[in-house]
């Protein structure tokens, strides 16, 4: 018979071998150990310091607000009320050209917009009302701007509404009168009776202090979820988004979405760097491209819609367009830099000055014109009835004109070509083998002005510069010509001055514009 012997347990062994490791360890040193339990400690890591935004946003948050606009609308079927009608600057999404519809994804003013799923517009189930009366159209977002209430927003925010309602941060409605709003740079102004309420306000930065790189924070009202804050950096400066002509937007890469529209965009001291207006989306979210309207661009604005409701801007009435390197070389300018005037239109300022078709201002009072752009911002923040010096590149030289400026009209005509019946002089062999080496091919003009083109080698510099058939070649170099001699004539001229290219103007349906061709095969 087996006899069973129960093993000692773990615990005993390891009791046992702890007690006579310490004994030996006594024995050795003569010593008694003092033994103190050890633990792991968690983890712990020293971060480097960062920004943090939370002082901007507790000081600014309170004069950030929501804005609903509400409108008498038209019934529509349920289908219809779930999609979206962008807007931008009065004019339907449908409208804006393919290539820019990118930029023009807006954030609140989508009619009908329904909110995040299971939610709806305050005030009512959406736009439907079979008796025409208010319900909310769009949401976006706004700032005050005074201590007595004065709120700015983008214009294509407000553009369509009939009522206005500003939210605040803490919930409260206050009911807000349109003062005025300027399509050309989407801006407008609102205006609540606090009843002696003094409202929190914010002011505008120092646009020169404004850097590549900087941070931002942008406040608003995203998808109208309610005033919610996302932060970023200034990533460019001068924007140009097709928009119109005073484009020079800051681009910032802080998520805006829907519903940010007319939101602000603070630098760490809690000013407003700029206006957040549009956004490039292919998905209507952030992708982190956003556009905002410069301070010093609304600074003006703003301050002209609370006086007076409206803009007045300084107007020259010329049609004009960039200068490129070939524009340049055929007109005998060292840098491409300066406004091209294409046309003056008739008795406008311009033309009363004597500003005509090929000359290029450089300079306005003395300043340096970059651009076409740069000389339609100056002339209108400038105001109506002031006398400005331009300087004008003419002929080869500089030369000053003395301009008093109109008031920009709400809507600009377009200068028209008289017809005349005076017939095209014929064309020689020599003549059409020359406009050939270019890449056209010309006949006479309907109107017996200018010459047609009736034909482009798709191969040719013409070609590559846009030119097509059907348009008309009405100058060379400034002067008027109607035949295919005339045209030959001013680029040997050309040739012999040392030019390298000349300057023919195109006539289309869509306006005029000047093109640079080279003249090395000339002769």
């Amino acid at each position: 018979m087996l006899k069973t012997i129960k093993a000692p347990s773990l615990s005993t062994v390891l009791k046992a071998s702890t007690v006579a490791g310490l004994a030996a360890a006594v024995l050795a040193t003569g010593i008694p150990l003092q033994l103190t339990p050890s633990y792991a400690e968690a983890v712990k890591v020293e971060a480097p310091s960062v920004p943090s935004f939370a002082n901007v946003v507790d000081a600014v948050s309170p004069a950030v607000v929501s804005v609903r606009v509400e409108s008498r609308i038209k019934p529509v079927s349920e289908e219809e009320g779930n999609g979206f009608s962008f807007d931008f600057g009065g004019r339907n999404f449908d409208d804006v050209p393919d290539a820019l519809k990118p930029f023009f994804r807006q954030f609140g003013e989508e009619q009908g917009r329904r909110g995040p799923p299971g939610a709806r517009p305050p005030g009512g189930p959406g736009q439907h009302d079979e008796k025409g009366r208010l319900r909310p159209v769009a949401q976006g977002s706004g700032f005050f701007i005074s201590e007595d209430g004065y709120i700015v927003t983008n214009n294509h925010v407000v553009a369509d509404g009939a009522a206005f309602v500003a939210v605040m941060k803490d919930g409260t409605e206050l009911e807000a009168k349109l003062i005025g709003k300027d399509p050309r740079t989407d801006l407008a102004v609102l205006k609540v009776d606090g009843k002696g309420k003094k409202f929190t306000y914010v002011n505008w930065a120092d646009d020169n202090n404004v850097r590549v790189g900087d941070w931002v924070v942008a406040v608003g009202n995203p998808f109208g979820l309610g005033g919610t804050v996302t932060a970023g950096i200034v990533s460019a400066r001068g924007r140009d988004i097709g928009s119109g002509p005073y484009d020079d937007y800051l681009q910032v890469d802080a998520a805006v979405n829907r519903g940010n529209s007319g939101g602000p965009t603070f630098n760490l001291s809690g000013e407003v760097v700029g206006i957040n207006t549009a956004i490039f989306s292919p998905s209507g979210g952030s992708v982190g491209i956003a556009f905002a309207i410069p301070a010093s661009t609304a600074k003006d604005v703003v301050a002209d819609l609370m006086k007076n409701g409206q803009v007045s801007r300084g107007y020259l009435g010329v049609q004009i367009q960039p200068v490129n390197k070939d524009i340049a070389d055929s007109l005998g300018l060292s840098e491409a830099s300066g406004a091209l005037v294409v046309s003056a239109q008739a008795g406008t300022p311009g033309e009363k000055a004597g500003l005509k078709a090929g000359d290029v201002v450089t300079a306005v009072n003395g300043e340096t014109v970059k651009d076409a752009r740069d000389l339609s911002r100056r002339i209108g923040a400038m105001t109506p009835g002031k006398k400005v010096e331009l300087s004008v590149w003419r002929s080869g030289k500089v030369q000053p004109v003395t301009v008093e400026l109109g008031t920009l009209p709400a809507e600009q005509q377009q200068a028209s070509t008289d017809d005349g019946d005076q017939a095209p002089e014929a064309q020689t062999p020599a003549s059409e083998k020359a406009l050939a080496d270019l890449g056209l091919s010309v006949g006479p003009a309907d109107d017996g002005k200018g010459l047609q083109i009736t034909g482009i080698d798709p191969n040719s510099d013409a070609a590559d510069k846009g030119i097509k058939e059907g348009e008309k070649i009405t100058s060379v170099n400034n002067q008027e010509v109607s035949s295919a001699d005339d045209v030959v004539k001013v680029l040997n001229q050309a040739k012999k001055e040392g030019r390298t290219r000349a300057l023919f103007q195109i006539q289309s349906k869509e306006g005029s514009r000047f093109v640079a061709l080279p003249v090395e095969n000339q002769g």
